[in-house]
């Protein structure tokens, strides 16, 4: 091969240069530029949770509606959730649909892997959509190994030119359907370190819901959504959507949120926190909200409402946010929020309880990516016994959690309030 001359190889450095800082202008536009934000203050107390009137608001104002005649089966930790799982994979006669956020490589990988394999071969039709980012570390022989085996596998927004500007867009969604009759969703992924029962540090904590009744088609409609984004192929029929009697008595309500419309479920939460009379109640492995999220919660305290967050502690997976998350701390400790961080293990559960009424579980995080550039799927609860469970779930998990006090937050000293604050400039990304 003939030497490249001095003068193309300067082009062509040129050129590269150019390209790299093209990709730089790309990521600082995705990262830093603001996004769309629909509400300007936070939302004006409304009806409380136990009123019809807001049944009526929350059924109009994000026009899904809130659906009787079901039951919903609270899993603890990973071998509660993936027994229960890969037990109704195998059951499985028509169709499993699985949509979830990370896959990671491993004996529970593999576990799942060989059982939906099984099913395929079985003649069931078996589609799995995970998404391209969470599902990085995943082998690409496992993903061939499952192709190869029947199972329709598709990667969602993987990283291609013309996706270059959504790539921010994930899809969060844990959503699995079996023969369009019984739904599971939560905050587990497919991924070793949610195995165990959240007993030391390698075994995390969180919960899962196994869902029965008419509203497991709107847990299929999110799968169904996005899954079409990334096929090409629409579901139909009554393997997808099979005629569904009642199967409890539970009135239930999903929420989704879809890249490029409205906020959906920054602005449920926040419709449900202004609702709010006596009690407040929230889980999350990530608490970066937005000011009004903040403001939010400070208006409830200054109407009198409890406010307890209970949020992961040491033992996380992201270095960041547990330091942007203490930026709002003071203030909201200040106004008598009480905050708790789990401290056996990493806490991965999400749960917002606003008083005795009402539950809202499944993927979203208490932060602006769930908030506003994810694809979430939240199922809202309006039955006081499935509250109930939730709320002695919540107050069991505090036991095992250290409450923060604002000395905690003087010991960190000025350079690491200083750093913590320079850090948050990434809020909306984490």
């Amino acid at each position: 091969m003939s030497r490249i001359p001095e003068r193309l190889r300067r082009k062509l450095a040129v050129a590269l240069a150019g390209i790299a800082g093209l990709f730089v202008v790309w990521f600082i536009l995705i990262m830093l530029l603001p996004y769309r934000r629909e509400l300007r203050h936070p939302v004006p107390p409304g009806a409380p949770v136990s009123d019809p009137q807001f049944r009526r608001d929350m059924a109009g104002l994000f026009g899904t509606p809130i659906i009787g005649g079901n039951t919903a089966e609270t899993l603890l930790n990973g071998d509660a959730i993936f027994a229960a799982m890969l037990d109704a994979i195998r059951d499985a006669r028509q169709s499993v649909t699985f949509e979830t956020y990370i896959y990671w490589n491993g004996q529970i990988a593999e576990r799942f892997a060989d059982t939906l394999i099984a099913r395929a071969q079985a003649g069931v039709l078996v589609k799995v959509l995970i998404d391209w980012a969470g599902g990085l570390p995943m082998a690409d022989d496992l993903i061939e190994r499952m192709r190869a085996g029947g199972v329709e596998l598709r990667m969602f927004r993987p990283m291609r030119w013309h996706t270059l500007t959504r790539l921010n867009n994930r899809t969060h969604r844990k959503v699995l359907v079996i023969d369009g009759r019984i739904g599971f969703t939560g905050g587990v992924g497919v991924g070793d370190a949610w195995s165990g029962d959240a007993r030391n540090p390698s075994e995390w904590r969180d919960t899962h819901y196994r869902v029965t009744g008419p509203v497991v088609a709107m847990l299929q409609n999110a799968f169904a959504h996005n899954w079409a984004e990334a096929s090409g192929e629409l579901l139909r029929g009554p393997a997808f959507f099979p005629p569904l009697e009642p199967e409890g008595s539970a009135d239930m309500q999903l929420i989704k949120s879809n890249t490029g419309s409205r906020n959906d479920m920054h602005l449920m939460f926040m419709t449900a926190l202004a609702a709010a009379q006596s009690h407040i109640r929230i889980s999350t492995p990530y608490f970066v909200p937005d000011q009004i999220a903040i403001e939010q919660l400070l208006q409830a305290r200054a109407r009198g409402v409890q406010v307890d967050l209970l949020l992961a502690g040491a033992h996380t997976d992201s270095y960041l946010v547990r330091r942007v998350s203490r930026r709002p701390w003071r203030a909201l400790l200040e106004a008598g929020v009480t905050i708790r961080e789990f401290a056996p293990t990493f806490l991965h559960a999400k749960l917002l309880i606003v008083d005795e009424d009402w539950a809202s579980v499944g993927s979203s995080n208490f932060d602006e990516r769930s908030f506003r550039l994810n694809d979430e799927a939240n199922l809202n609860v309006y039955d006081r016994d499935f509250v109930a469970q939730q709320i002695s779930v919540f107050e069991t998990d505090c036991v095992r959690a250290r409450t923060v006090s604002k000395a905690d937050l003087d010991r960190l000293g000025w350079w690491v309030h200083a750093r913590d604050s320079v850090l948050g400039l990434l809020r909306p990304h984490l």
